[in-house]
């Protein structure tokens, strides 16, 4: 998380933190955790996540965990729907051309990536399906890694990165549901990816000039 500094407002930056750590906490968290992990006594804490509260950021279930609320993705909406108003056709496209289902993740954070949109196929009879807003570590599936692969190579990477960073594109089997392949390409200039997730790759390399092409026409539109 980052420093206050004295030119920002502690009790602005206190709260943002907590949204921070709710976003890595998906679980949610109790009071108290979060009255440590920022470091404010209990009593600041129940005030500002009494705020946040007020205003659908954050909730607090049953148990009196609390986590994230639904007022942020209202204040999200804005932000990504040119990309997703762009994004649509070229899956639809994608998908169309392929037969599977075709998705667009964007980073989430260091660690974790969001899938922002699910365009299924309307025509085959069995196709993969995920769940908008679906979180995954970064390192896992193809999405992931055709993000990794955009930086230069680094000490510890999976062998997979650097072959998505050779070949244009990143490949996975079974890494976000088993028996499911992925593959995917980053859009140029942007922390977001266009890839396919299907039962059976029998030419990768047809399917990944696919995937390459739709990302970047996609970086086209958004520049």
């Amino acid at each position: 998380m980052s420093e206050v500094d004295s030119g920002m407002s502690k009790t602005l930056h206190n709260g943002l933190q907590i949204l921070e750590l709710l976003v890595a906490h998906p679980q949610g968290l109790t009071l108290t955790e979060i009255a440590e992990s920022v470091g404010v006594h209990r009593t600041v804490a129940h005030r500002l996540v009494r705020t946040l509260e007020a205003h659908r950021l954050c909730r607090r279930d049953r148990f009196k965990r609390i986590s994230l609320g639904t007022g942020l993705v209202r204040l999200a909406e804005p932000v990504e729907q040119d990309l997703r108003t762009l994004a649509r056709p070229l899956l639809e496209e994608l998908t169309d051309l392929t037969q599977a289902t075709a998705h667009l993740v964007v980073r989430e954070n260091e660690h974790e990536v969001r899938m922002l949109m699910i365009v299924e196929p309307r025509q085959s009879r069995m196709h993969v399906s995920f769940r908008p807003g679906q979180v995954d570590p970064v390192d896992r599936g193809s999405a992931g890694l055709a993000l990794l692969a955009a930086a230069p190579p680094a000490d510890g990477e999976r062998e997979e990165v650097a072959l998505a960073r050779k070949r244009g594109f990143a490949v996975s089997y079974g890494e976000i549901a088993p028996s499911i392949i992925g593959i995917s390409a980053m859009v140029p200039g942007r922390e977001v990816s266009i890839g396919l997730s299907l039962f059976e790759a029998p030419d990768e390399e047809r399917l990944g000039r696919a995937v390459v092409d739709a990302a970047q026409r996609l970086g086209s539109l958004l520049r």
